[in-house]
């Protein structure tokens, strides 16, 4: 009986069980339609959900690659990547920020500066506020947690040597490609493979959490140059200072190996410094050694000597009359300073007779030259693959006037680069043989593959004949190195414009071998628009080529010789691969 004696309304179960029966009813259908989800329909189930989720909340982020170092002959880094931190921002959520002002503080920069920047990304959701800041002065920026800013981690190149090897080495842009010298160059060997991870973002985009790595960030791989920077810093200097001495508005200068065919130093006037890009003039970027080809006048006699004993018409000893100093060829005539008289081939080198190159032209013809041109590699570019590199120029002519066929001989009518003029006489260095140019460090015990352009007989006299144009009657005692005995030729070409030869304008050259008991060195000096009375190759070049070769064979550990004359006829020398 109930309470206070009223009884149980009827039907009061029906409806306990009927409640009870929906509450079971619609725990299996929940249960029921998880087991279709999660089991079941795989395309509209679990994965779909996720995949959903995560296009919503999980996004993507590159892991930046580390960039290869590039290092000298010695291990002395070049160019290396330095962590920094790039900042960002999401202009709709920063542009009106009541911390606008604190934030631009930090920055370095004007509150109304950094309103006008918001503005013109008014309909993004990205800008850059700040690229490749030190970590110190990100931490500073992030630390005051401003709604909207974020940083990412990247690679800022760095060059040690600063302008020393800027034209050699080159440098990246803003996002780490190479853009000019080996950088460019070789970018594909130092850029490496940019990672990818994943993340969780929330509402406002900003990253909550790693979720996992999808592909490791591979860095790049390094290179080592044959460049010595002790060379450089040598050759750089003395470049410098020709600059001031002879008040030259650009120079360039290369320094060989021609047993290995490694260029241990490449230097160029006008400078630029690759770390810094405040003031930056990309004009001075260029690397002359390789981009400026130029008539090279007198330095390619000795190769046109090379043809004349050949052809077996000329010995060193053959006597040619330069009487009255002077020849007229069509309708022009070609001086010498002086008449030198009766006087030998090997005479006429060492005072860079035009009178006696002429009738040795005359006798051999223009093709003879044409032919060793080609051998020595002028008019086709050098193996180093550098970017910009200009191949010079041979004539290529059906018909030949008469002071064409004669010019050809004292190198006007052909183009040359300083590389190209230091990879010729690195020939007759290697005893006749021609070695590939690289910038890249050979490996220890690395045999050089060489091809015979002359005879070992031939290139022996030639370097007879060069050292003898350092000598008391040559025009190139001012190449002398105290101590060693050097080779080498003089040039002097007027600078072309527009309406022809300046007359006022010249490019003084020297290109010379060393040490001549066992030559294995050879240096390239331009020096370009040299003022004063000393514009020419001996006297504006030469001295040049003296200083740095004195240093090129101190540093490469080559013992002074007891008598820095040779004898008349260079015999046995040590030679190269």
């Amino acid at each position: 009986m109930a309470r206070n004696g009223v009884a149980p309304a009827p039907g009061t179960p029906w409806r306990l069980v009927t409640v009870v029966g929906l509450l079971l009813i619609l725990a299996a259908a929940v249960v029921g339609r998880l087991v279709l989800i999660q089991v079941v329909d795989q395309e509209h189930g679990a994965a779909f959900l996720r995949e959903q989720g995560a296009m919503r909340a999980v996004r993507s982020a590159e892991i930046p690659a580390y960039r290869g170092m590039v290092t000298d002959r010695r291990g002395e880094p070049l160019a290396i990547s330095t962590p920094v931190i790039t900042l960002w921002a999401d202009p709709l959520r920063l542009r009106d920020s009541s911390r606008l002002g604190v934030l631009a503080d930090a920055l370095g920069q004007s509150e109304v500066e950094l309103q006008q920047r918001l503005d013109l990304y008014s309909d993004k959701r990205f800008m850059y506020l700040a690229r490749h800041q030190t970590p110190q002065l990100a931490r500073r920026v992030l630390a005051l947690k401003v709604a909207g800013v974020g940083g990412k981690r990247e690679y800022r190149r760095f060059y040690p040597a600063g302008e020393v090897a800027s034209q050699v080495i080159g440098l990246t842009n803003v996002d780490g490609k190479g853009i000019a010298g080996l950088e460019k160059a070789y970018e594909d060997v130092l850029h490496g493979r940019v990672g990818k991870k994943r993340y969780i973002k929330d509402l406002h985009g900003d990253a909550i959490r790693d979720v996992g790595v999808v592909r490791e960030a591979r860095p790049g791989q390094p290179v080592a140059l044959a460049i010595d920077l002790r060379l450089q810093y040598l050759q750089h200097r003395e470049l410098q200072r020709a600059m001031v001495e002879t008040g030259a508005e650009a120079g360039a200068a290369v320094t060989l190996d021609a047993w290995t065919g490694e260029i241990l130093a490449m230097t160029n006037h006008p400078v630029f410094n690759p770390n810094s890009r405040a003031a930056f003039d990309y004009s001075a970027t260029r690397n002359r050694v390789v981009t400026d080809a130029f008539e090279p006048g007198s330095t390619v006699k000795p190769l046109t000597l090379v043809a004349a004993l050949e052809t077996g018409a000329f010995t060193l000893d053959s006597i040619i009359d330069t009487s009255p100093g002077r020849i007229r060829v069509g309708r022009k005539v070609l001086p010498d300073p002086l008449n030198y008289g009766a006087i030998s081939v090997s005479r006429v080198i060492e005072k860079s007779s035009q009178v006696g190159v002429t009738k040795m032209a005359q006798a051999i013809g223009h093709e003879p030259v044409l032919s060793v041109y080609r051998r020595f590699g002028l008019g086709e570019p050098s193996s180093i693959g550098f970017p910009g590199e200009r191949s010079g120029s041979l004539p290529n002519r059906e018909r030949w006037s008469e002071i064409e066929k004669v010019t050809l001989a004292f190198g006007y009518g052909l183009t040359a680069t300083p590389l190209q003029l230091a990879q010729a006489y690195a020939i007759f260095a290697n005893q006749g043989k021609r070695v590939p140019l690289t910038l890249l460090k050979r490996s220890d015990g690395e045999q050089a593959p060489s091809d015979r352009v002359i005879s070992k007989e031939i290139a022996n006299q030639v370097l007879t004949v060069l050292h003898r144009v350092t000598g008391s009657e040559g025009t190139a005692q001012k190449a002398r190195v105290p101590g060693f005995s050097v080779g080498g030729k003089t040039g002097t070409v007027h600078k072309v414009g527009p309406s022809g030869y300046l007359h006022d304008q010249y490019l003084a050259l020297f290109v010379g071998v060393a040490p001549m008991d066992n030559p294995r060195y050879v240096t390239a000096v331009v020096i370009d628009r040299p003022k004063g009375d000393s514009y020419g190759g001996g006297a504006a070049a030469a001295p040049v080529y003296s200083r740095i070769t004195d240093g090129v064979l101190r540093l490469r550990n080559q013992r002074p010789e007891v008598e820095a004359e040779m004898p008349a006829q260079l015999a046995g020398f040590g030679g190269g691969q």
